[in-house]
């Protein structure tokens, strides 16, 4: 297996990795670790996006926008690791009629245009960010590698499908694929759910959570770049998938009590049975909320640990912590 080492090894010898989704905000923090390790990274542009988008130090390619026909050859030049972060990501509520195909357009099509075109000139690794929704929505016993897949929404199928065509490619030409499953992700620049939490736990505003008794896991942005790292150089994570998160896993109302003691705020939380709150969802047409705030899920990232060695470098307090002081100095 090729892998190599995450250090700098002179000038004419720095290893040279692609990073879509550079911009975004998993993709900033990754080029600015692989760059602190004096690594030669490269990073898609959009059209519509600013050079000003990347991190400093990044050397920008512009692509067009995800899809079977996406011309990849100016950008591969060079390139002997890909990190593929680019994705039409989850959305609440998608307006489209159609959402699997547009998710499929991006995520499948998308990926393995790229893959296939880094075969052909000769990238040695591709490691594909994918989701914990592969796996599935909720589960009582914490998913592992071996867990069935089992994906139930539009975005974990378009995951899945792009993962088995990865190891297909992979089976056919020899290009090492390593597969992440992250679960779901924070850290500063967060948004979407996660933003909208903090925003409410910094208000004060009372929430109804105290009674739920569940089992959720997350993962703090420094650790998930940090076992990508991890699985662009290590030779043994050739042909794997892991599954990531902090390594410790907590209730909703934990969540909320660590988040709002990072805060410097009271938690305000009301007990309210759990089974009236999956109903209450049902009748306003929001089960899928209701179900991840009572629900439970969680991942078994032992695999990580004994087969790479990796141990997370945050714990959850201190990814809370840089969280809540990025928050409160930028929103």
């Amino acid at each position: 297996m090729v892998g190599y080492s995450l250090s700098a090894t002179g000038a004419n010898n720095r290893i040279k990795l692609l990073i879509t989704g550079a911009t975004g905000f998993v993709g900033r923090f990754l080029c600015n670790r692989l760059l602190t390790e004096g690594l030669a990274v490269r990073g898609t542009l959009l059209a519509f996006e600013k050079k000003s988008s990347l991190y400093d130090g990044v050397e920008a390619v512009l692509v067009e926008p995800l899809g079977a026909d996406t011309p990849w050859s100016h950008a591969l030049a060079g390139v002997d690791t890909i990190i593929h972060l680019a994705a039409r990501v989850h959305i609440m509520d998608d307006p489209l009629a159609d959402p699997l195909a547009e998710f499929r357009k991006v995520n499948v099509a998308g990926t393995v245009r790229l893959a296939s075109e880094a075969a052909k000139v000769g990238v040695k690794r591709f490691v594909f960010i994918s989701s914990i929704k592969v796996n599935g929505e909720e589960s009582s016993i914490p998913y592992t590698v071996d867990s069935p897949s089992v994906p139930s929404d539009p975005y974990g199928i378009s995951k899945w499908e792009a993962e088995r065509a990865l190891r297909t490619i992979e089976a056919d030409t020899g290009m090492e694929v390593v597969v992440v499953r992250p679960t779901l992700v924070y850290g500063p620049g967060v948004k979407a759910n996660f933003l909208n939490m903090l925003k409410v736990v910094q208000r004060g505003i009372p929430l109804p959570l105290a009674s739920i008794k569940n089992k959720r896991s997350f993962i703090y942005v420094g650790n998930l770049v940090d076992a990508l790292a991890v699985c662009a150089s290590n030779p043994a994570a050739a042909g794997k998938t892991y599954l990531l998160s902090d390594g410790e896993d907590v209730s909703t109302p934990e969540l909320i009590s660590r988040t709002a003691k990072a805060l410097g705020v009271p938690a305000r939380l009301l007990p309210f049975p759990a089974q009236l709150m999956k109903l209450a969802g049902r009748l306003i047409g929001k089960s899928g909320a209701a179900n991840r705030l009572t629900g439970s899920l969680t991942v078994d990232i032992s695999a990580m640990r004994t087969e790479l060695g990796w141990i997370p470098p945050f714990t959850m307090e201190q990814g809370l912590m840089r969280t809540a002081e990025w928050f409160n100095n930028r929103c």
